[in-house]
């Protein structure tokens, strides 16, 4: 069997950066490529030559050329130390999950900030982006308005190091500009803010990052899942039709061919209204169990619902979250969504193969 370069591109093309879902040759990782009767070589190019990955990506490399080509060939693999190798994209984090709504107002930054502070509280490692870029409200909800992040030379490049409180990493634009003006950019700057904003985060190991998305469809969506492989997506509704209507189009965004995100479930925000002195009381002013509904409509995990309640708001308005206190009913409603989430992650995991990046093609 005659083999060219391009046959080795297209078998290496299958092999991933451990820890990471970008295979080897869009990370321009294998140069060189020479093939001459039964001879094949290549150059496999790291970012420092004493990287911990070397043998290990030198062998699945050798293991997939066998699998394919079988044995009757002299493989010679070459590493080597080289700036010219694109770095993968988040290694260390294991989930990346979208929080998003289809319209504003539903609650979409309050149900991802407790949620991540809910998840903290399991002992994961929980990092989240603010990527809300024209309406950033982390900040607050964290009571961290008056942060500034640090920069760090690593490795030669200039990090952004993550503001830290209630077990919780984040990042949002709203830490680098003052907070009584309002943010007017174009989509492209604002694309490119937010892109800065993740990949230059100094985010380490964690088990979950949440990015909290603007309301609706738009460019920075887009933003997200070209840069990032997003393991699932939450979506965050109220229980009337006006909302319900919205999360029909955020669903069919995410599942759509050109993304293929996986949905992990709904989240109905305000599903009823309980007054503080009548604690045992339900008031559904929004109407009931709208996103329960169409969660089953859908075919999508219904994934809990939260309640309006004086305390969510204060926290919100304070900087001190409501999942942070195991105490209250709400309290309890971030914790059992905290379960639900993790749980259909595990589920998403087990069953179907990693997230692939949107790639635009060149015509």
């Amino acid at each position: 069997m005659a083999v060219i370069p391009k046959t080795i591109t297209d078998i290496l093309r299958k092999v991933n950066f451990p820890g990471t879902t970008d295979n080897l040759i869009d990370l321009e990782m294998v140069q060189e490529i020479r093939t001459a009767g039964n001879r094949i070589s290549f150059t496999l190019i790291f970012q420092r030559e004493d990287d911990p990955n070397v043998q290990a990506v030198s062998e699945a490399c050798a293991t997939a050329i066998e699998n394919t080509l079988g044995t009757d060939y002299d493989l010679l693999i070459t590493p080597k130390a080289s700036n010219r190798m694109k770095a993968p994209v988040l290694p260390g984090v294991k989930n990346i999950i979208a929080i998003a709504s289809g319209k504003g107002g539903v609650g979409k930054s309050t149900v991802a900030t407790n949620l991540a502070v809910a998840m903290a509280k399991t002992g994961a490692k929980v990092g989240l982006v603010d990527a809300d870029i024209f309406g950033p409200s982390i900040p607050k909800m964290f009571g961290e308005e008056e942060a500034q992040p640090l920069m760090e030379s690593i490795d030669g490049r200039d990090m952004i190091i993550p503001i830290e409180k209630y077990g919780v990493k984040m990042l949002s634009i709203g830490f680098f500009g003052n907070k009584d003006n309002a943010l007017i950019w174009r989509g492209p700057v604002a694309s490119n803010a937010l892109k800065q904003l993740i990949l230059q985060g100094q985010w380490g190991e964690l088990d979950y990052l949440l990015i909290d998305l603007p309301p609706g469809t738009s460019d920075i969506h887009l933003t997200i899942v070209q840069t990032l492989s997003v393991t699932g997506s939450v979506i965050v509704t109220t229980p009337q039709d006006v909302a319900l209507a919205d999360v029909i189009k955020g669903v069919s965004m995410f599942r759509s061919k050109s993304i293929e995100v996986p949905v992990l479930g709904i989240v109905e925000n305000m599903s009823w209204f309980t007054p503080e002195e009548l604690p045992d009381n339900k008031y559904y002013i929004f109407g009931k169990d709208g996103g329960k509904d169409l969660a089953r409509d859908l075919d999508i995990p219904f994934l809990g619902q939260i309640p309006i309640v004086m305390s969510i708001r204060e926290g919100g308005d304070c900087g001190m979250p409501v999942a942070w206190s195991d105490e209250t009913a709400t309290g309890i409603a971030f914790k059992e969504l905290a379960a639900n989430v993790i749980e259909q992650l595990e589920y998403r995991n087990a069953n179907l193969k990693p997230t692939e990046r949107v790639r635009i093609k060149k015509s």
